[in-house]
């Protein structure tokens, strides 16, 4: 049997003469992101992004963006949400949710405006919010469209052929009515937040991103995506605070979910870009299981997902490739850190015996000791 010794237990440093590549772009109504050469000032902050020495290697360069129209799509969305009486996190045991968001206050509003943004949370709660984000097809369309139109003044075409959104016209005279009045209230707050967990999480990314997409490619034994993969930056991001769809590959994430702040927003931001590589372990799980005539368990491939990436985050973490100054909480301490889904409670239910089973049979293969195919194998016979 030949085995893969991808990631050994200790810290790799044939990596480290690759510099990391972070394209941050940050765009409100202002002009196309810059080239991945390019410089830029935005908001007081200095954003550099860096070319490799290694073009062949498997750069996890990220469009770092916080968007008008897709913020405001999603402010809706969570207005719509708990005007129907819904939470705004997750509301399942598994995962420690972080406290309800209450309805945005209108106090001191124009009347004009009030009605306005009444009328939109009301076209929304209708319909839309009771739509997942993720699963429904057409949440997927208008999210991936609204990030399309960022720099677009209007969705209709009206300054530019390539504003024409092509979304429902009811769904476009909601947006373009509420968007002054979101601009005027929210959206300076909403879009700060954005960028400070940008400025926060873009450094790590640039410290041990190229080694973690390294490390995640020879994983699931995938290339890393070589096409720019787009991150939409929100205030709310969905009750679980981030989810990724693919073809293309498109992440949100909560810059306001206290799950993804610190080193959790960097180790969210891989989990998600992960989804992009999880082909083989569910091709795999599917075949293994199928092979003993037993039923597939509906959320295993996503556990391996959280174990694997928060597992290459703390030995990262462990050995120092996180190491900064400004970082002294102890979600950056090597002897206290705990991976995104043991502090965050997602092993319970169902997923205390998948982390039972993936420390016995999938943390060999993270530690080049078995094969992809042995570790899977060993799974699917011992559930």
């Amino acid at each position: 049997m030949t085995v893969r010794n991808m990631t050994p237990p200790y810290h790799r440093g044939c990596w480290q003469f690759v510099w990391t590549a972070a394209l941050i772009c940050l765009a409100e109504t202002g002009p196309p992101c810059p080239s991945a050469a390019a410089e830029r000032s935005f908001g007081g902050m200095h954003l550099s992004t860096q070319q490799t020495s290694a073009p062949e290697s498997p750069l996890p360069i990220f469009e770092l963006h916080s968007g008008f129209w897709v913020n405001l799509h999603h402010f809706l969305y969570l207005q719509a949400r708990l005007s129907n009486g819904n939470p705004s996190s997750t509301d399942i045991s598994r995962g420690q949710a972080p406290p309800n968001e209450n309805l945005a206050p209108l106090l001191d509003f124009p009347a004009k405006e009030i009605q306005v943004w009444q009328d939109a949370i009301a076209f929304y709660a209708k319909d839309l919010a009771r739509r997942d984000l993720l699963l429904n097809g057409d949440m997927q369309n208008i999210n991936d469209r609204l990030s399309d139109m960022e720099t677009c003044p209007d969705l209709e075409g009206k300054t530019s052929p390539s504003c024409k959104s092509g979304l429902r016209p009811e769904l476009i005279e909601v947006l373009e009515r509420a968007a002054p009045v979101f601009r005027a209230h929210w959206w300076p707050l909403q879009d700060r937040s954005n960028r400070e967990w940008i400025a926060q999480v873009s450094p790590m990314v640039q410290r041990m991103g190229v080694e973690l997409s390294g490390q995640l490619a020879d994983i699931y034994q995938r290339t890393w995506p070589s096409k720019r993969l787009r991150v939409d930056v929100v205030w709310y991001g969905g009750p679980f605070g981030a989810y990724t769809s693919l073809s293309p590959t498109h992440v949100t994430i909560s810059s306001h979910d206290a799950r993804n702040r610190g080193v959790y927003g960097f180790e969210v931001l891989f989990h998600e870009s992960s989804h992009a590589l999880a082909g083989s372990v569910t091709e795999a799980i599917a075949r293994e299981f199928r092979q003993r005539d037993k039923p597939i368990p509906r959320e295993l491939w996503h556990a391996l997902l959280f174990y694997t990436t928060g597992e290459m985050v703390r030995r990262d973490v462990l050995y120092g490739a996180t190491a900064n100054a400004d970082q002294q909480d102890h979600d950056s301490d090597s002897s206290t850190y705990q991976t995104y889904a043991s502090r965050f409670g997602l092993y319970s239910g169902s997923w205390v015996r998948f982390r039972g089973m993936l420390d016995l049979y999938w943390l060999p293969y993270l530690d080049g000791r078995i094969s992809f195919d042995t570790a899977i194998a060993r799974l699917a016979a011992a559930m």
